[in-house]
């Protein structure tokens, strides 16, 4: 069945993309320009996309059975902040635009609509709570605050033949190059200070799998739902403690304890298992031969 997947060559998106090759899926990549050559392991096909809520882009749509929102403007590196000194032009695209887009794809008759979400929607809870998709939420920070707008705009435009379901994601890492640990290894291997910081992360190729479960299971089972998906809380000592060789002094651990836990309960019980420890080291230590001499 044909996917169409906004934003496919992110970070996010790429390791989406993968996954549903893997399974056996027909992807559209949608964005403002087509992915390099080679950048998948298989063909892919390309349709221009754009978060601008004033354009009709119903043609994108043409047989697309599942569309996949991964697609986000913002300021490079950053999500939280990422509106930089333009908040309307951030939440015109990334909401508005995000809402035309759902509402395009349901006019379209495509049946599913995923929305990759964020951990930001948990933005200002009090510190020791447990993050369930069941809390009130009144994000702080812009980034939450249009993040949940979104997931509640798609779930309201769930209709029969038209199922939605939202995955608030942790910090994506995965093995692709490049990745977002790149410069921390980089600057760790040259002696530059690297600060402590600690933090939730889930595998690119969990994410996926997340995806293809809001896919494939029962409609009735994902339908206006959100879940969380994470997987591991790891600082920057972990991360760099994983390279084969250490050169230089590892920074400090950083205090986890003000890091808030996401129960990943509700989608486990869609049969979601996430990679853990293992699947961290293993891509650390593939991570970090790109910058041994042999690399």
């Amino acid at each position: 069945m044909k996917v169409l997947v906004s934003g496919g060559t992110g970070l996010v998106g790429r390791h989406i993309v993968e996954g549903l090759l893997a399974g056996g899926y027909r992807v559209i990549i949608g964005g403002q320009r087509p992915p390099p050559d080679s950048w998948f392991s298989r063909p892919v096909g390309f349709v221009p996309l754009s978060l601008d809520p004033d354009a009709d882009q119903i043609e994108a749509f043409d047989d697309a059975y599942f569309f996949v929102h991964a697609a986000f403007d913002h300021v490079p590196g950053k999500y939280r902040g990422g509106e930089g000194d333009d908040p309307e032009r951030f939440r015109r695209l990334n909401l508005d635009g995000t809402v035309r887009l759902f509402e395009t794809a349901r006019k379209a008759g495509t049946r599913r609509a995923v929305f990759l979400s964020s951990r930001a929607v948990y933005d200002g809870l009090p510190p020791d709570t447990v993050l369930t998709e069941d809390l009130a939420l009144a994000p702080k920070s812009l980034y939450g605050e249009i993040k949940l707008l979104g997931e509640m705009a798609l779930a309201a435009l769930s209709s029969p033949g038209f199922a939605t379901a939202s995955l608030r994601l942790t910090g994506v890492y995965g093995h692709f190059t490049p990745n977002k640990w790149d410069g921390l290894i980089a600057d760790y291997l040259a002696g530059n200070p690297v600060s402590p910081r600690a933090g939730t992360e889930v595998h690119g190729r969990d994410t996926a799998a997340a995806v293809r479960l809001m896919l494939e299971a029962e409609a009735g089972r994902i339908d206006r739902q959100a879940f969380n998906v994470s997987d591991i809380l790891v600082d920057t000592r972990d991360i760099l403690s994983a390279l084969p060789d250490r050169p230089h002094e590892l920074p400090p651990a950083a205090d986890r304890g003000a890091i808030d836990v996401m129960s990943t309960d509700k989608i486990e019980t869609l049969g979601w298992r996430p990679g853990g420890e293992d699947l961290f080291r293993e891509t650390i230590r593939e991570i970090a031969a790109a910058f041994s001499p042999a690399g």
